[in-house]
């Protein structure tokens, strides 16, 4: 590719527009032509924007990956994707190839199931074709390409992705789990696009596991619009374990309307650079968001998550924290903002990021951020830095604990609460065991696994 990477993009664009336009539904080609007039003035992100300082995105971009903007359907061996290692948590499982919507045969009664009680669940690509006026009221409403690159770049050539539609006082017991799979022998990129929608009363939890198959570079740039009707209640879990040799960028947007709950935990295990951004909308009374994070950071790998939490109702509250233990020479990034608006009285908004650099070499930035423009609120935000305890590990040591278990059990002990936010107790027995492989060294790219090999 050449070396500029957003001219060699537009290319591709200007002429392959018919086909990406051909192989999609008429309403993901409506705003196409806005989101790459946005892109083209934009380019990807670098350091020169404040929003980027720590994570430059030009080089990610800049090689030379396959898009599949001809709908080439690969050949896939639905019992290697079936072995993840977050599996027997009673859930209705799913698939993301790249950026397509696949449901194995062995998911066709679970998917029947759902559809009984109103539940859409499926391709987004195929429910933009034949539910266009129910997609339409929240395809692309939540996020907005002016205002983010990547967010404009996935409108620009996203063909493909998953939809939810979860209809009035519908409480779904099991999770929905998504395993978003980067799969090919080159080089790819995927720019998958996810719909969301709780109607008032419902309840779901969505689990997403990001994975890679092939030893080869990869680059996912995932969008994912979360609208949360009154009194529903939302969680959203993303566990990446990838390998070094992939990027994801990830933008999940939520809006949520009067008395919603929503928890969102991302967790972060293992990677080559990550960038989510997650800004959620808290635009009637009564809403609750829990917003946590983990990032587990070592070789050169590097993650970088940005947070916006926007009260703009009042009698709201939101709680965010996010953990860093970062190894090596890894690098991690936060940047939270907690913004309330001038009529958002009664507001309470609480904010901590709490890090450990195992040595000097990894390197570790931070930007709590609070604007606040009513008078009548409860908020708070801080951040730290620094190494392991020496007092505790020595007490571990002294206790007859060798050196490496009394780091692996003091890095579990730091990231445990976080790990608590997960409110699916099967699933949160399944990530602590992970966390407890990470930290042994023992899980440094899905071992165990056969999605990763």
């Amino acid at each position: 590719m050449a070396v500029n990477a957003e001219q060699s993009y537009i290319e591709i664009y200007n002429e392959f527009q018919k086909t990406l336009c051909a192989k999609s539904a008429p309403l993901l080609n409506q705003y196409r032509e806005e989101a790459f007039r946005a892109f083209k003035s934009a380019g990807f992100p670098s350091r020169r924007l404040e929003s980027h300082k720590y994570t430059d995105l030009t080089d990610a971009f800049a090689v030379n990956y396959g898009m599949n903007l001809n709908r080439i359907e690969y050949t896939i061996n639905s019992s290697d994707l079936i072995k993840c290692e977050v599996q027997g948590i009673n859930s209705y499982l799913f698939f993301i190839v790249n950026d397509t919507f696949y449901c194995p045969a062995s998911s066709q009664t679970e998917m029947e199931e759902l559809r009984s009680k109103g539940v859409l669940i499926g391709s987004l690509n195929e429910y933009a074709s034949s539910h266009p006026e129910l997609v339409g009221q929240y395809y692309n409403k939540i996020v907005h390409a002016d205002e983010e690159a990547t967010v404009a770049f996935n409108t620009t050539f996203a063909q493909d992705g998953f939809f939810l539609y979860v209809p009035e006082n519908v409480r779904l017991e099991k999770p929905i789990q998504i395993i978003s799979v980067m799969h090919a022998s080159m080089p790819t990129l995927a720019n998958a696009r996810n719909l969301i929608v709780l109607k008032e009363n419902s309840e779901a939890r969505v689990l997403v596991c990001a994975h890679t198959m092939e030893d080869v570079e990869f680059m996912s740039n995932r969008v994912t619009e979360v609208y949360v009707d009154r009194n529903a209640v939302y969680d959203h879990y993303k566990l990446e374990n990838t390998h070094s040799k992939s990027s994801a960028v990830s933008s999940l947007a939520i809006r949520q309307m009067q008395g919603s709950n929503v928890l969102v935990n991302d967790l972060t295990l293992h990677n080559g650079l990550t960038r989510n951004t997650v800004t959620i909308d808290l635009t009637e009374e009564h809403c609750e968001t829990l917003l946590c994070g983990m990032a587990v950071g070592d070789g050169k790998q590097h993650v970088d998550n940005t947070t916006h939490i926007n009260h703009l109702a009042p009698n709201c509250k939101s709680n965010e924290m996010y953990k860093y233990v970062m190894d090596d020479e890894s690098t991690g990034a936060f940047s939270g903002k907690i913004y309330v608006a001038p009529h958002a009285q009664k507001t309470e908004a609480y904010q901590v990021n709490r890090n450990v650099c195992m040595k000097s070499t990894a390197k570790m930035y931070t930007k709590p951020q609070l604007e606040i423009y009513a008078d009548d609120v409860k908020c708070s935000h801080g951040a730290s830095t620094g190494q392991m305890d020496d007092n505790a590990l020595f007490y571990l040591r002294s206790r007859g604990i060798p050196e490496a278990e009394a780091k692996m059990l003091l890095m579990f002990a730091f990231v445990n609460d976080v790990l608590e936010n997960v409110r699916i107790s099967a699933l949160k027995d399944k990530i602590k065991i992970l966390v407890e492989k990470r930290f042994r060294g023992e899980l440094s790219k899905c071992s165990g696994c056969n999605v990763c090999r």
